[in-house]
């Protein structure tokens, strides 16, 4: 719990921000008055502000200090690596999770060379749909390296299987590829999901990794066209030429 409590002075200020309690402009307390506050070190506040200004919600000033800025448009965050339970926290919506498989089986072929690893290793085949304000919008369909996790639960799967792999396994999720795209809707999407007259989705696929570089998840998140916009919060590095 130690290493992830800059997730706390992270998600205070980004619901903060997020119900217009920190309105576009405003200026967050210092380095040391968070510390002092949350009773943590500056290293921490550093990453729980890094990761505010990561997603969007901050920007860090040289010599001045963090300034809120206007978030009014984010929906979908596309950088950043943030599980369905933090993102649905954020939205303030109401949901719920609906699990329809955790089962481990063999890789097989497909998924062996999207994950880079034998046929015949065995992975966590996780099925859930995300449900907001009533209607299934999401379809996620993961596969985890079972070498790397040993046991997960249907309860788990339908909490956050990231809360377990870094709280209780004490695993480090580092970082993610991901492939966006529009596609036809297949069977599957319209078993799982409340998609009406839609014939297409935006799929969301991710190669995730751990802090030493291994490639444990491959998953494939499906979204109803009409209910998300995905954004992404770019920041110019200035470089002085020589």
């Amino acid at each position: 719990m130690k290493n992830n409590i800059f997730m706390s002075l992270y998600k205070d200020y980004a619901e903060q921000i997020d119900t217009g309690a920190l309105r576009p402009g405003s200026k967050l307390p210092s380095e040391n008055e968070l510390a002092e506050a949350y009773q943590i070190s500056r290293e921490t506040v550093r990453k729980g502000l890094n990761l505010l200004a990561q997603n969007g919600y901050i920007n860090k000033v040289k010599g001045k200090g963090s300034f809120v800025l206007d978030t009014g448009r984010l929906k979908f965050p596309i950088s950043g690596l943030v599980s369905y339970k933090e993102l649905s926290e954020r939205l303030g919506k109401k949901s719920r999770t609906l699990v329809y498989a955790t089962e481990r089986v063999p890789a097989g072929g497909d998924i062996a060379k999207e994950l880079r690893i034998e046929a015949n290793q065995p992975v966590w085949k996780v099925i859930r749909s995300r449900e907001i304000d009533g209607e299934r919008i999401i379809l996620d369909i993961d596969y985890l390296l079972a070498e790397i996790i040993p046991n997960l639960t249907k309860d788990i799967a339908a909490d956050s299987i990231y809360q377990y792999l870094e709280q209780e396994l004490l695993l480090k999720i580092s970082y993610a590829e991901k492939v966006i795209s529009v596609e036809r809707a297949t069977n599957m999407d319209h078993q799982y999901m409340d998609l009406k007259d839609d014939t297409h989705v935006v799929v969301v696929r991710g190669y995730v990794h751990l802090e030493d570089t291994t490639l444990f998840q491959y998953t494939e998140s499906r979204h109803r066209l009409d209910k998300f916009q995905f954004v992404d919060f770019a920041r110019r590095i200035s470089r002085v030429e020589a």
